[in-house]
């Protein structure tokens, strides 16, 4: 053996000293990972074609390898990490010799790209990168950034470390509706650097808090990492879980947990956004923190006052805490105690059998064994014992028909148990209700008259839900009901949007915070999957971008309200009618609200070409969509090139080399605990899309292939991957910030800076590992 190494050991290290070597040349790294996947295929080709490279396997034909196998050891978990005294046999690399691995090669190269990249399932996920780079880059060209550092900097900056504890709140804001960390750390390193270097600030603090703010886009839905890593682990959490099954005995994943196996990209986005607010306040603690040991080096900085209406302290309270808060509990409890909840009464003609029996009872004794480990003997024996009911008395496990006795009383007790105000009706509500009390707050001095008149017609309508409005009252008898006190409620509102323009922060956080809302809301709440909700995003982008141009031109801005009104109408007439024509009989309501939703589609759309031509006509549009083709043709060309460098470990054994020794460890949070150590280390020297694309496929199928929880290993990923952008020498927001950094500012400076919001990254590691709730509770308590 060359250099006493095994030929997979060597094969590996050459692929890994190539893959930097390519790094290191500065060639783009998108055709630097495809390279060096050829040219290290070349170098071991002629390695193993010269006998150099000898892989010493185990000698499957052995009597002892024989004797693991008949007493049950699955033959996937024999290697010779786990059992090194194994006879071995010497044998190529490529044991068909190498012209047959590049055939190989090049069917695999073919067959994934059409699996991963043209044609797959994943395509229509990824399809969500493209829409949320163009969100990110049209938000940050409208110059949204600009107004929320002055915003937000003259609400802080009087306290100590103020300015910092705005750059931290700016970039939790910015991640939430642009994620592009390259353009928030530009546009706040331009903007915020110099006013914080000018109020004395500390280099390093300045620094350190603008390149770690702008990391959050990595971590705060919608992420881009999210997306890619989604769209990724999903299917190696499958063939993890198949593994660990057949491992077991089991023939498959369902059979053995009792459940599928299945990871989506808006369950990772519910449960990234708990540990992305955690980051950002710890970010902001260590800045408030820093300003009251060093006051000097954060001092507190004055800026001119708003041109808003003051408000004292007490009705800044009333009006900005305690009514929002007394509503929301209000609601929440009446939700708790079922006044408010789904008016439905629409009763499937099939029920589930009412049994516990989840768990497949007719497995083989291996299986039975291994599935009484996991799920305990209690559950074993209650699926036993409903089986066994259930083929006496002669029903399946499946849906049963409902007889037309069923039927009727199933809807009777719908009807019964129906709340007397709908959800719909209830949130509608609460939501202009809370636009009501905050204008209140605004403007105090201001009559209150048309607030009352609003607030009048928001009790109205919810007392008309509970007097006339039932489970069986149609759209239309639904929509005169309400009518009334919705034009009562809309004329408040009206004018507490006037009022609520009077204030600086809302004016210019409340249009992003809408955009943010509904796409994230689109998707934490089940409504859609991310690519519709990325395309939601990126025409809203699009339209608010348009808005503020036309708006500091005194242009027809109000098309776009208009077209934005039009989007809403259309939403809430699809959720109360039935638009499907198709049927047999459709009433004159639903004719009705058909007509009036495409009226207001073609509306809106008309508005979303409005917006694209005033974007195009200012010379906005083009580079949009310029940097957009850039951003995702790279992420596409890294993982066409990821691609090949997996197959080529593939093709002389390398990724199941490795994988075999992550496996031989007994305790699966030590090699989770490895894999996050090595993904850290790579961080100094490589991208998150090469760690992702390279290293995760490697990795994958063992940390994903044992009990932990996939959501929470994918956020811990995805935390750790965030400090690849801060980790000297080549954290991409180091770069970033040098480049817009004056001259006062070295580099010494930014990397003595970060060191401490690395260290931060490492804390909130360690706190999410020791309290993996805050990972998993949004997932478990919404659907």
């Amino acid at each position: 053996m060359l250099f006493g190494l095994d030929g997979v050991e060597i094969g590996l290290i050459i692929v890994f000293l190539t893959l930097f070597a390519g790094i290191m040349t500065g060639f783009p790294v998108a055709f630097a990972i495809g390279g060096a996947g050829v040219i290290s295929f070349g170098i071991i080709a002629a390695l193993d074609s010269a006998g150099l490279l000898i892989h010493q396997a185990i000698d499957t034909g052995s009597a002892e390898y024989s004797a693991l196998v008949a007493e049950g050891v699955a033959r996937d978990a024999i290697s010779v990490f786990r059992y090194p005294d194994l006879p071995r046999v010497e044998e190529a690399l490529f044991p068909g010799g190498w012209e047959q691995a590049m055939d190989r090669n090049i069917s695999f190269i073919v067959n994934r790209m059409n699996e991963r990249v043209i044609a797959g399932q994943s395509i229509e996920t990824l399809l969500a990168v493209l829409m949320f780079v163009m969100m990110g880059i049209t938000l940050e060209r409208s110059k949204i950034a600009e107004d929320l550092l002055t915003t937000m900097a003259r609400v802080f900056g009087p306290l100590p470390g103020g300015l910092a504890v705005s750059i931290v709140l700016v970039g939790a804001f910015l991640a939430a509706s642009t994620g592009i960390v390259g353009a928030t750390v530009v546009t706040m390193g331009l903007l915020a650097l110099p006013t914080m270097l000018r109020n004395n600030y500390s280099p390093e603090l300045a620094t350190g808090v603008i390149a770690a703010s702008g990391t959050l886009g990595q971590i705060i839905p919608p992420s881009i990492v999210i997306v890619l890593l989604g769209t990724l682990v999903g299917d190696l959490y499958a063939t993890g879980q198949e593994t660990r099954a057949q491992l077991a005995g089991c023939s498959d994943a369902l059979t053995y947990l009792g459940e599928p196996a299945v990871l989506s990209v808006g369950t990772l986005f519910q449960a990234a956004l708990l540990p992305g607010l955690f980051l950002a306040f710890l970010y902001g603690a260590y800045a408030f923190g820093f300003a009251l040991f060093r006051p000097s080096s954060a001092p507190p900085v004055q800026f001119a006052a708003s041109s808003g209406e003051p408000v004292t302290r007490n009705e800044a309270l009333t009006w900005y805490l305690y009514a929002p808060v007394g509503l929301i509990l209000a609601v929440v409890l009446a939700v708790s105690a079922g006044i408010i909840g789904s008016q439905s009464v629409i009763v499937s003609d099939y029920a589930e059998q009412e049994r516990n029996n989840t768990l497949r009872t007719n497995v083989s004794e291996q299986c039975q064994m291994a599935m009484i480990e996991l799920h305990g003997q209690e559950a074993w024996d209650e699926a036993v014992a409903a089986r066994e009911a259930n083929a006496a008395a002669g029903t399946s496990d499946g849906p049963v028909e409902l007889t037309e006795e069923e039927l009727v009383e199933a809807r009777a007790a719908a009807l019964e148990n129906a709340p007397p105000i709908g959800s719909g009706v209830a949130t509608i509500f609460t939501l202009l209700a809370l636009v009501l009390i905050i204008a209140r707050g605004v403007s105090p001095s201001s009559s209150p008259t048309p607030l009352l008149v609003g607030g009048a017609g928001v009790v109205l309508a919810l007392m008309a839900d509970i007097a006339f409005i039932g489970p069986l009252t149609g759209s239309g008898a639904t929509f005169l009901i309400l009518a009334i006190p919705t034009i009562l409620t809309l004329y408040g509102c009206r004018i507490a949007m006037g009022r609520l323009g009077q204030n600086e922060l809302l004016r210019v956080v409340f249009p992003p915070l809408v955009l943010i809302v509904a796409v994230l809301g689109s998707i934490l709440g089940g409504i859609t999957n991310p690519t519709p909700a990325a395309a939601l995003g990126a025409a809203g982008a699009i339209m608010l971008a348009a808005y503020r141009k036309l708006k500091e031109e005194d242009g027809w801005s109000k098309l776009i309200i208009w077209a934005s009104f039009a989007l809403v109408i259309m939403i809430l007439i699809g959720v109360n009618f039935d638009l499907r024509i198709t049927r047999e009989t459709v009433p004159f309501q639903d004719w009705v609200a058909y007509i009036i939703a495409q009226g207001a589609y073609h509306f809106a759309f008309f508005g979303l070409l409005y917006a694209c031509w005033v974007l195009l006509r200012m010379n906005i549009l083009g580079p949009v969509v310029r940097e957009t083709a850039k951003v995702t043709s790279m992420v596409f060309t890294i993982l066409i090139g990821s691609q090949l460098l997996n197959l080529v470990l593939i093709s002389f054994g390398g990724e199941h080399y490795i994988q075999q020794f992550l496996r031989a460890f007994d305790n699966e949070w030590a090699v989770f605990l490895l894999v996050m150590l090595i993904l850290f280390i790579l961080g100094f020297v490589l991208d998150f899309l090469e760690i992702i694309y390279i290293v995760i496929p490697i990795v994958g199928p063992v940390i994903y292939g044992g009990t932990l929880d996939p959501k929470w290993v994918t956020i811990m990923i995805a935390v750790n991957l965030q400090t690849s952008f801060l980790t000297p020498p080549f954290g991409f927001a180091l770069f970033y910030l040098r480049g817009v950094a004056p001259k006062s500012v070295t580099t010494g400076h930014i990397y003595r800076g970060v060191i401490p919001f690395v260290g931060i990254q490492v804390i909130g590691l360690a706190l999410l590992w020791l309290f993996p709730g805050i990972v998993t509770i949004i997932p478990d308590l919404l659907p």
